[in-house]
């Protein structure tokens, strides 16, 4: 029998569309993981449309639902992945959890997209509120094993700023000593030798050898922007990085590659859709902007390598 591979994944969830779990589920799946899915929200769309409804998770109620797979001996898992959250108390609440079952499986790994704001036009700004910032710094990120920042949060977290790959590469080493073992810098404004048409992402990798040394690999890519703002970009990339580097444990270059090319293959196939559906000359709505998930599963599962990470 296989082993299987067990994710909880605590994120929001849409009725339509594709943000948070329901831009983190689908790839897994594909991948070959069972996911356990904790709906922070549920809201009938991303908030990125004209109207959005729904309800809200408080932090009681994840209790009660983490009590439930606990009184019935369920609550097994091999990975953990977390997104966007607004409310402080939920935030000190999923700790808890990942204290607690990393202290019944000590191998457990957790995946933690630290979502607190981004960059717009060089400046910063937090679209959650600030006090989340020190729950993140002293209280998530000391448990985490993956984090997978922005730029913008790279800096909040380690409280100095990136002005060149020399800074990126010493936050992400700040990062490392405050836990996790793996980081990516998903994207950045730093500048790339391609012109402005590229974004650079920067990852870097702590592994212990078996006589206990540690072994640091950094890695960068370049990836060419696609005009258009779209949502669950960063579920799906931290969804797909939990997969590949499941399947590739001690190279983060492979496993980079492979999650930054599945992503530039479902941002081409959407936003030629969108285009295709806006028509000439428009600019496509939300509605049309949502991913192309589903369609895309052959590249998820499996992708052709069009991005090629350059080890540091």
């Amino acid at each position: 029998m296989e082993e299987e591979c067990r994710v909880l994944s605590i994120q929001s969830h849409v009725v339509r569309g594709y943000v948070g779990n329901r831009a983190a589920t689908f790839p897994l799946q594909v991948l070959g993981f069972e996911v356990d899915a904790v709906n922070s929200v549920q809201f009938s769309n991303h908030t990125g449309y004209s109207h959005w409804k729904g309800q809200v998770l408080n932090s009681d109620e994840l209790h009660e639902l983490y009590d439930g797979l606990k009184l019935n001996d369920v609550n097994k898992y091999d990975y953990v992945l977390t997104g966007y959250t607004r409310d402080k108390s939920f935030l000190a609440t999923v700790v808890d959890i990942v204290q607690e079952l990393k202290q019944q499986s000590p191998r457990l790994v957790y995946v933690c997209d630290p979502v607190m704001g981004d960059k717009w036009n060089g400046e910063g700004s937090m679209y959650v509120p600030e006090d989340l910032l020190p729950v993140y710094r002293e209280k998530i990120v000391p448990v985490a094993d993956i984090i997978t920042p922005n730029q913008f949060e790279a800096e909040l977290l380690s409280g100095r700023k990136i002005h060149s790959q020399e800074e990126a590469l010493e936050v992400m080493d700040v990062l490392h000593s405050m836990g996790p073992d793996t980081v990516v810098i998903t994207s950045s404004d730093l500048p790339s030798p391609r012109g402005s048409n590229y974004l650079i992402a920067l990852g870097s990798q702590r592994t212990r050898t078996p006589d206990g040394s540690v072994v640091t690999q950094r890695i960068r890519m370049e990836m060419r922007k696609v005009d258009a703002v779209f949502v669950g970009t960063g579920d799906l990339f931290a969804a797909m990085l939990l997969a590949w580097t499941h399947k590739h444990p001690n190279n983060l270059k492979v496993a980079c590659e492979k999650t930054v090319s599945a992503m530039h293959h479902v941002l081409q196939r959407t936003i030629k859709c969108a285009k295709a559906r806006a028509g000439e000359g428009l600019k496509p709505s939300p509605a049309q902007l949502e991913l192309r998930m589903v369609q895309s599963k052959k590249d998820i599962e499996s992708p052709e390598i069009v991005v090629q990470a350059t080890v540091l």
